[in-house]
């Protein structure tokens, strides 16, 4: 059910599309499981609904609410994904992703080269005997009921071959009762036994079942029963009501570039009516479900292809052909981050160039899907978590013209760009006594003309932590590269020197994941804009699956690296195809290299690879662990030079020794406390400097040696 290929696919993107064929190195393959769904598995849907009620009109679903499955109050299966990151350019925000996982995020069981029914999403009955509520009365087919929705092949997943469909039925019960399945009851053995006056039931032998079960059902015995065992033999015949299903539309497989260029459009919408009698039932249900194919060799066998996506369902009465239009106008995918080059950087880094680290601007995609044009207003709120900062800007009022004549809000209207492309209003918060930062985004669009102002919000989090990262956390497919022996690298900057602790990656599961796979885990300084000189490498290194949702594997330096300016983290593979999590929402292929000749190529495939470099504090090798206190003692300046100076800013604190330790927990310098000590002769390096008091309290702090 969720994420991306089977044949590992030999790349041109074009706009979010994984096609044929462009470079012979670089690779995307579909994932071979959800660790969303995976972790998800067997837990209660919030939005469950006890029993089996029957639905009325209207039905509406637009997938808005992230619960990774579908709303069980509405829907009988949890196969499909509901998601945002998948859909591409959706009418709103969220849609169902059809793909070949199960609800438990794995391939399925049943997949195969051959086309195969993979995901189900079916509707509750819906009662379309009657009317409710205000108009109380029959059904007819002249009440002219329709059912419309959204839907687009691949989205940002793989495209579905064109043996591949996307297939509606409807469906009403007969009014016979079929068989479905046979009751089973245990009996002893012992009976059997002490009826017949025998000590054993050999296997082959005819077992009937016993009275009070249907007459004549009996089992052949597969195995030889004697006294105290238990035998579960046939009961009763369970008959259930009679389904009969009908197709009444479907769709062959398509790339999205195709299909963009038969609709003209990223999302195309299909209108149906409901003419047979039958379906004016108590127990009318219509169902969705995809056929879908998969390779069966190669990193690419078992992988998650042939993606659909599904969005804003609505089934009512006094509908036309023509009613394709709604009152509604909102977001459509996710919210942007703020930040210009990151999905997330270190707050350190951050506060050293804040300018240089914010969008001038932000983009984001809002509609309107009445055939009116509305004048909307918009806003954002940013919020500091655990600080005092916040502010808003305000866009104002705005036109904002009918989706299926121009799309989503325009930036080419002075009003458009304050919506639709607003400005970044403020810097985020400098506080320099913290290490980390957390601020909540929040985008508003309102509709003046009704009287329930709010219609939409986006929500997003702007986070400040130790690592840097391109993506956002969720990989679409996954990354490889060939032959062996090419190396990857990822860049990144430190806008004010700092030190390098440490790699995450995270790897995406495979079919030959229990075969020894090594990779050479590498650190570059920078040659005009491509990798340079390796200064780091750590040998024969593993890549680990985590069970947790999309988890990331630390791979720690031995020694923390002191950088300024750009560096690369990556790595060189030994033999066997590593696949490693890629994200399509956010694209970085301007900071991924690659290099299999001796010279390095930018990468062609738009996305960002999911590996990150942590930065900033680790936790100390070697140091005794004593109480400790903190700002007892100022130590500046730092990064240091050739002098190193104490403050004392607390009286309660009466410091008597002074030591330097480096990260290795050896003892570098150790005297009674003074205000200032030569440190000229120390190497550049990272240190941990212990002021220590005369009632054995420590206060531990880090400090930078540059020259």
């Amino acid at each position: 059910m969720i994420s991306l290929r089977k044949q590992l696919i030999f790349l041109a993107i074009l706009l979010g599309g994984m096609s044929a064929m462009v470079n012979a190195q670089e690779k995307l393959s579909g994932l071979h499981y959800n660790p969303l769904l995976r972790s998800n598995a067997g837990s209660s849907n919030p939005q469950q609904k006890s029993g089996t009620t029957a639905l009325t009109l209207p039905f509406f679903e637009d997938f808005s609410v992230n619960t990774l499955t579908p709303n069980a109050s509405k829907w009988q299966n949890q196969d499909v994904f509901v998601n945002k990151d998948f859909p591409f350019n959706p009418t709103n925000t969220g849609a169902a992703t059809f793909d070949v996982l199960d609800e438990t995020g794995q391939v399925y069981s049943t997949a195969s080269s051959v086309p195969f029914i993979a995901d189900y999403l079916t509707s509750h009955r819906i009662r379309l005997d009657s009317l409710f509520g205000t108009d109380e009365r029959e059904l007819t087919p002249a009440d002219s009921l329709y059912l419309s929705f959204w839907y687009q092949p691949q989205g940002r997943g793989d495209k579905p071959e064109t043996n591949d469909s996307l297939v509606l039925q409807f469906g009403y019960l007969t009014g016979n009762l079929v068989f479905e399945s046979m009751d089973s009851i245990i009996v002893p053995a012992d009976q059997y036994l002490f009826d017949q006056g025998i000590d054993q039931i050999d296997a082959g032998d005819t077992i009937f079942s016993p009275e009070g079960c249907e007459p004549g059902l009996f089992i052949i015995s597969n195995r030889i029963y004697t006294w105290g065992d238990d035998i579960t033999v046939p009961c009763d015949s369970i008959f259930v009501p009679e389904m009969r299903w009908q197709n009444v539309w479907s769709a062959a497989g398509t790339s999205l570039e195709e299909f963009r260029q038969q609709f003209g459009s990223d999302f195309n919408q299909v209108i149906i009516p409901l003419l047979n009698e039958n379906y004016f039932s108590p127990g009318f249900q219509f169902r969705f479900f995809n056929y879908g194919s998969i390779a069966t060799t190669g990193l690419e066998a078992a992988g998650n292809v042939d993606q659909w996506n599904v969005d804003f369902i609505y089934l009512n009465n006094n509908r036309s052909l023509g009613d394709t239009t709604y009152n509604k106008i909102g977001f459509s995918g996710r919210a942007p981050s703020f930040l210009k080059r990151y999905e997330s950087m270190p707050y350190r880094q951050y506060r050293s160039a804040p300018t240089n680290a914010i969008r001038p601007e932000i983009h984001v995609n809002i509609t309107n899907l009445s055939d009116d044009t509305k004048n909307t207003r918009y806003r954002y709120t940013v919020e500091q978590q655990n600080g005092d900062q916040y502010f808003e800007w305000d866009g104002g009022n705005c036109n904002l013209n009918p989706f299926s004549t121009n799309g989503f809000q325009t930036c080419e209207t002075g009003c458009g760009a304050k919506h639709s492309c607003p400005p970044v209003a403020s810097l985020f918060a400098l506080d320099f006594e913290q290490d980390t930062a957390s601020f909540l985004i929040r985008h508003y669009i309102s509709d003046s003309s009704v009287a329930n102002i709010l219609v939409d919000s986006l929500v997003y989090r702007q986070g400040f932590y130790n690592y840097f990262a391109y993506d956002d956390g969720t990989p679409e497919a996954g990354y490889s590269l060939e032959p062996t022996g090419a190396y990857l690298a990822m860049q990144f900057n430190m806008a004010t020197i700092d030190t390098l602790y440490s790699i995450q990656i995270m790897f995406n599961r495979t079919t030959d994941e229990n075969v020894d796979k090594y990779f050479d885990l590498i650190v570059w300084d920078d040659n005009n804009g491509i990798p340079g000189n390796i200064i780091y490498k750590k040998k024969r290194q593993k890549p680990h699956y985590e069970e947790t949702r999309y988890a990331f594997t630390t791979y720690e330096l031995d020694e923390p690296l002191i950088i300024n300016g750009n560096f690369y983290v990556g790595m060189m593979r030994e033999s066997v195809v590593l696949s490693i999590g890629f994200d399509r929402v956010n694209d970085a292929k301007d900071y991924l290299f690659y290099n299999i000749d001796g010279s390095w190529v930018n990468s062609s495939i738009d996305g960002s690879l999911m590996m990150r470099a942590v930065t900033g504090t680790a936790k100390t090798i070697g140091l005794p662990n004593e109480m400790t206190v903190a700002n007892a003692i100022r130590i500046y300046p730092n990064p240091a030079k050739d002098q190193l100076n104490f403050e004392q800013a607390s009286s309660d604190f009466d410091p008597s020794l002074i030591q330097i330790f480096d990260y290795t927990g050896r003892k570098i310098v150790e005297t009674t406390f003074v205000n200032r000590i030569d440190i000229s002769t120390i190497q550049t390096g990272l240190y941990i400097v212990v002021v220590q008091s005369e009632r054995n309290t420590k206060q531990t702090s880090k400090l930078l040696i540059t020259r």
